[in-house]
C-alpha cells in the first residue's frame, strides 16, 4: 500500500474514503483527522471503520483504549474492542462490526478530551515509533495482537479496582506499534499488555477468593 503523509488523510470532496497509514502514529494527528472529517457531534464506529480502511484495526483499538484510562469509561468501549481483537486474531484484514456495534458512537468533544488526558506519556512513546519490520509485523504477529486485545478487553469488561489502566496502557502502546508498523513497539506493547492483563486477572481472582471466604465466614 502506498504511504500517504498524515496531512493528506482527509479526503477531498468526491474522492474515495481516505485510508489512514502506518505513519499517522501521533494521537493528536489521528484525532485531528477524525474531527476534521466528521462534522456531526457524534461519530459512529461504523463511520470510523470506513474512514480508516485497511488500517482500521490498529487505529480503532487505539481510539477505543483511550477512554479506558479515564475511570468509569472502560466497559463502554470494551465490547467493540473485544470484537475487533477477535476478528484480528482470526486473520481478517478489515473489521466488520455487527449492526449494534457499528451504531455505537463517540462524541467529537470526548475524543479530544481523551486525547489530551493521556497526551503526556503518549507523546513520549510516540517519539520512538517508526517503521521496523519483524515478527510482530507479520500475519502471525497480527493474530497474537488480536487475541491479546481480546484478553485486555475482557479485563476492561470485568469490574475491579485498578484493573483497567495497566492492560489498557499496554494495549495503547501495542496498537501504536501496529499503526506505525513498528515491530519493536508492538513487542513492548505485547509485553506490557500481557503483564497488565495478568495483574488485572490476579486482582480479580483475589477478590473472588476473598468474597468466597467472606461468604463462608458469614454462613
Amino acid at each position: 500500500m502506498k504511504d500517504i503523509p498524515p496531512g493528506d488523510l482527509v479526503q477531498s470532496p468526491g474522492a474515495a474514503p481516505a485510508t489512514a497509514t502506518r505513519h499517522a502514529t501521533r494521537i493528536s494527528h489521528i484525532v485531528e483527522e477524525v474531527v476534521a472529517e466528521f462534522s456531526d457531534e457524534r461519530i459512529t464506529l461504523g463511520d470510523l471503520s470506513a474512514f480508516f480502511g485497511d488500517r482500521a484495526f490498529g487505529l480503532l483499538i487505539l481510539l477505543l483504549c483511550l477512554p479506558s484510562l479515564i475511570p468509569g469509561m472502560a466497559s463502554v468501549f470494551a465490547t467493540p474492542m473485544l470484537i475487533l481483537g477477535a476478528q484480528m486474531g482470526l486473520g481478517l484484514r478489515v473489521p466488520k462490526f455487527p449492526a449494534f456495534c457499528a451504531r455505537q458512537s463517540i462524541r467529537r468533544s470526548d475524543l479530544l478530551r481523551f486525547s489530551s488526558a493521556s497526551s503526556v506519556w503518549l507523546r513520549r512513546v510516540e517519539r520512538f515509533v517508526q517503521p521496523r519490520e519483524g515478527w510482530f509485523t507479520s500475519n502471525a504477529g497480527d493474530r497474537l495482537v488480536g487475541w491479546l486485545t481480546v484478553y485486555v478487553a475482557l479485563m476492561l469488561i470485568l469490574p475491579g479496582p485498578f484493573t483497567n489502566g495497566p492492560p489498557a496502557a499496554g494495549a495503547i502502546v501495542m496498537s501504536l506499534g501496529v499503526v506505525g508498523g513498528d515491530g519493536r513497539t508492538i513487542g513492548i506493547g505485547v509485553l506490557l499488555a500481557a503483564l497488565g492483563s495478568l495483574f488485572a486477572t490476579g486482582v480479580l481472582v483475589f477478590l473472588g477468593w476473598a468474597g468466597i471466604q467472606a461468604l463462608g465466614w458469614l454462613l
